[in-house]
């Protein structure tokens, strides 16, 4: 039998750091939002005497990472025929276009697509992988809903689905084709006050509910924050200059995702959107037009598929 997935990539809208746990992890209070860049995975499976996983990698981003065991998408296959007490031989096939080591969160998501696949393929119940895929990552339990908008608390994986209804605007990413190590990301944050993480809790909630009463970007575009950037925003120039770039267009709705080093900006129309490309989009850039993420039981937005722009200087 043979599923194929796309595996949407994610943003964050909001990202605050609670905690930090005795095993190294950090506890989060964040608003995942899947997009429409992402990966198409498709698995081949079959029951078999002896387990065999093979990974064949194609597109812009597969070229660049190995088709071996250590790949997520391989542990997660095995995680699930561990889990089952499974032998099988699985095929999988990744066309790969979000970029690695961006904050987008794109191995993950290839990995929850794995683990959904295989549901799919083998008659398993996906709430019962849940526990599996908090153990592969953090951020791959996400990956598991079908929901565009998600509440994130604990390390990532406890996950509330916010339910969001059109319009939504258009989203500007800019990869400055920089990897950032999330591991040093955190080795340089200095957590917090308890009254500051308050105050974003608070503010993270009215995010939240503006979002859910459908009011404009005007209203909530403020609410925008990530308490990583001032981990990575200092230490590396390619990002800092596209931050200094969008400022000087005077471009507002603009944020680090995740552990970075990707940027993107919110832009009511696709016509602004266009032109933000074009004043922002250079040699050392990535950069991507692209719409939030809606899954086939999810209503559609109304925007269009995601487009790609390289410039030169």
């Amino acid at each position: 039998m043979k599923i194929s997935r796309f595996c949407p990539a994610k943003i964050n809208l909001f990202l605050e750091v609670t905690n930090k746990l005795p095993n190294g992890y950090h506890e989060l209070a964040t608003l995942f939002a899947k997009i429409n860049l992402g990966d198409t995975l498709t698995v081949s499976a079959s029951q078999a005497p002896q387990t065999n996983i093979l990974l064949q990698l194609t597109g812009p981003v597969g070229k660049l990472i190995e088709a071996d065991e250590n790949n997520l998408v391989c542990r997660a296959a095995r995680a699930f025929l561990d889990h089952f007490h499974l032998t099988a031989d699985i095929h999988l096939h990744l066309d790969k276009h979000t970029p690695t080591g961006a904050g987008l969160g794109g191995g993950s998501s290839d990995a929850a697509g794995t683990l959904l696949a295989l549901c799919e393929i083998f008659d398993k119940n996906k709430e019962e992988l849940l526990p599996v895929a908090t153990k592969l990552g953090a951020d791959v339990p996400l990956f598991m809903y079908e929901d565009t908008f998600l509440k994130g608390e604990g390390i990532g994986e406890k996950l509330t689905p916010i339910p969001v209804k059109g319009p939504l605007p258009y989203i500007v990413l800019i990869y400055p084709n920089t990897v950032v190590p999330t591991k040093g990301v955190f080795s340089r944050l200095v957590l917090p006050s308890k009254q500051s993480i308050l105050t974003n809790i608070s503010n993270l909630d009215k995010l939240i509910e503006y979002m859910r009463c459908t009011a404009p970007l005007s209203v909530w575009k403020d609410l925008l924050f990530n308490r990583l950037e001032d981990c990575v925003v200092p230490f590396t120039n390619s990002v800092r200059n596209v931050l200094l770039d969008l400022r000087e267009i005077n471009t507002d709705a603009v944020l680090m995702s995740g552990s970075g080093s990707t940027v993107f900006a919110l832009v009511e129309t696709e016509k602004d959107a266009k032109n933000l490309i074009q004043k922002i989009q250079n040699k050392e850039r990535t950069v991507v037009l692209t719409t939030f993420y809606r899954s086939s039981t999810n209503e559609n937005n109304g925007n269009k598929d995601t487009s790609y722009g390289r410039g030169s200087s």
